[in-house]
This record gives C-alpha cells, sequence and structure tokens, in this order.
C-alpha cells in the first residue's frame, strides 16, 4: 500500500510505522471536519448528503458501519465498498458490482483523497465519510465517524450525557490496548515489542472478562459506542488475529463472559449484515513478506456465532 504526499499518490510501499524499536505506531487522521446537529459547522445532518467509503475486512471502516446500523442510517447514508485485498494502488474498486464506486466511480480510493480541497498527505484509509454537497470529505478518522453520527442523527444515543466520561473512559483503553494492541502485536518488529504488545493485550482481555462477570455491557446495563468500538476486534479475534498476527495466548472463545458478550452483539438486529469472517480470512492473510509470504488462507477455524449466548 502506497501514500500520498501532497495530493500525489505514491505507489511504493513506505512499510510499517514503526520505531527504531521495532513498536509500530499508528498515523493519526487529519480530516477531522464535524457534523453538527444544527449544521452550524457548515455540516448538517441531512439524509442522502453523505457517503461512506468502506472495506468489509477494515474494522476501523467496520465501526462506521455499526453505527450506521443502530442509528438506523442505512438509507439516509449510502456506502461504497472497496474490494476485500489491496493492491499497489491501495483499496481499489471494480468497474461495476459489489466493490463498485457508485457515487464518483473511481477505481481507486487515493482518487477521492486527491479531490480535496487541501492537498492530502498520509496513508489512504477507510473509513472516510463524504459530503456530496461540498464534494469534499468530512473525516477520515473512525471515532470521529461514530460520535458525530451518534450525537447528530436522530435514533439511539449511543453516548449519553451521563455515561459519557465512563464510555471515553473505555474508548482510550480500548483502543490502545485492544483495537489497536492486535496491530502493535502483529506489526512489530522485535521480540521485544510483540511481546509488550501481545501481553498488554490479554492482561487487558482478562479484565474486561472479569468485568463482564458482574455487568452486562461495558457501562452497566445500556449498550453503548464503547461496547460498538470492541466488537469490530472481537469479531476478527479467533480468525485472523489469533493467528495472522500470533495473538494466540488464548482465543476469544476461551472468555465465557466476552464470547456470550461477542456474541449477543452479533446477533442483535442487523450487526451480522455488517460481519464476513471469510473477507477477515482473505484480507488479513493476504501475501505479506513478513507474516504470509505465501499468501496461503487457511480454511478454518468453524465457529458458530448463532449458538445462543445465554444472557437473558
Amino acid at each position: 500500500m502506497g501514500v500520498m504526499i501532497d495530493g500525489q499518490y505514491h505507489a511504493e510501499d513506505p512499510g510499517p510505522d514503526t520505531t527504531l524499536n521495532g513498536v509500530f505506531e499508528r498515523q493519526k487522521a487529519t480530516i477531522r471536519s464535524w457534523i453538527t446537529a444544527d449544521g452550524s459547522s457548515g455540516f448538517a445532518p441531512e439524509p442522502g448528503r453523505y457517503h461512506l467509503y468502506a472495506a468489509w475486512n477494515c474494522p476501523w471502516a467496520h465501526r462506521a458501519l455499526l453505527v450506521r446500523v443502530f442509528k438506523g442510517l442505512e438509507e439516509a447514508i449510502s456506502v461504497s465498498y472497496a474490494r476485500p485485498r489491496r493492491t499497489k494502488d491501495g483499496w481499489v474498486f471494480d468497474a461495476e458490482g459489489e466493490y463498485a464506486d457508485p457515487l464518483l466511480g473511481v477505481t481507486a480510493l487515493h482518487e477521492v483523497y486527491a479531490r480535496a480541497g487541501v492537498p492530502y498527505t498520509g496513508r489512504i484509509t477507510v473509513p472516510l465519510l463524504w459530503d456530496r454537497q461540498t464534494g469534499q470529505p468530512v473525516s477520515n478518522e473512525s471515532a470521529d465517524i461514530v460520535r458525530m453520527l451518534s450525537d447528530a442523527f436522530p435514533g439511539p444515543d449511543l453516548a449519553p450525557p451521563d455515561l459519557r466520561e465512563e464510555i471515553d473512559a473505555w474508548n482510550a483503553r480500548i483502543y490502545a490496548e485492544v483495537n489497536n494492541g492486535v496491530y502493535r502485536a502483529g506489526f512489530a518488529r522485535t521480540q521485544e515489542a510483540y511481546d509488550a504488545a501481545v501481553i498488554q493485550l490479554f492482561a487487558t482481555l482478562d479484565e474486561i472478562e472479569a468485568h463482564l462477570a458482574t455487568h452486562r455491557w461495558l457501562c452497566g446495563d445500556s449498550f453503548t459506542e464503547a461496547d460498538l468500538r470492541l466488537f469490530p476486534t472481537l469479531a476478527r479475534f479467533d480468525v485472523a488475529y489469533h493467528y495472522a498476527f500470533k495473538c494466540n495466548i488464548r482465543r476469544l472463545m476461551d472468555y465465557p463472559n466476552l464470547w456470550a458478550y461477542a456474541r449477543e452483539i452479533y446477533q442483535m438486529p442487523g450487526v451480522a449484515r455488517t460481519v464476513d469472517f471469510e473477507i477477515y480470512k482473505a484480507g488479513y492473510f493476504s501475501p505479506s513478506e513478513l507474516r504470509n509470504p505465501l499468501g496461503i488462507v487457511p480454511k478454518g477455524p468453524m465457529i458458530d456465532w448463532n449458538t445462543p449466548h445465554g444472557r437473558g
């Protein structure tokens, strides 16, 4: 996957963002405008105005697809899905079919980034929320997209004011130690960096497991944004991260409370439509010099996410 510099795409892959100590550090999103309920930001919550660029196998895009479901925005916000495997052009689209771009008709996502008014520098990432009215991007930060869609559009409040401090605390920890923790393990370039990441990851999963023994959701009795942001990592854990990223101290299925919790979310209306385990495997086991040089995709594991969760 290449990089864009001052609005020009360069196909040369600069490699993972790792420090001299072999620690993976994720690039920060830089397109961060905001949709507000009153439209004072210049972006009003108007049905049909916004379009989402996503990819099935990307957990950060999965967050945006989930908030679209929970807020009832599947008709209000359209989506272009990139092909599951990236090429030298990064995230790409077919001319027609399920992986085509019905909005702009581009063949690669970097062509969309190139249309931004301010020349973009950085990696070409999903999700990207696009404004049809101005012909400009709104945001490529998944956390912002989840929060702004929850706050600005009608429907269930995924971050109610009385729980927001607790939600934000969970979000910060889950991002650093779980959502990004699996990547810090999988993209580590030294044994020390890998060990630190994977030990922290499983220590946090152990704590969440204990928390769920006495709490239905991360923030008490309510499903919130914190649960939404944890789920994409859980959905990919046993089919991808456990093997491809060496996050193999335990499986999700080895955590009774966490596994039941994940199944309950999966079985909520509309959530299964945002999940595709075969695509996850194809994406995470795509050819990689460091992780999978032959590009062989495993057949297993076979996991039944529709098994009754037993949580009442």
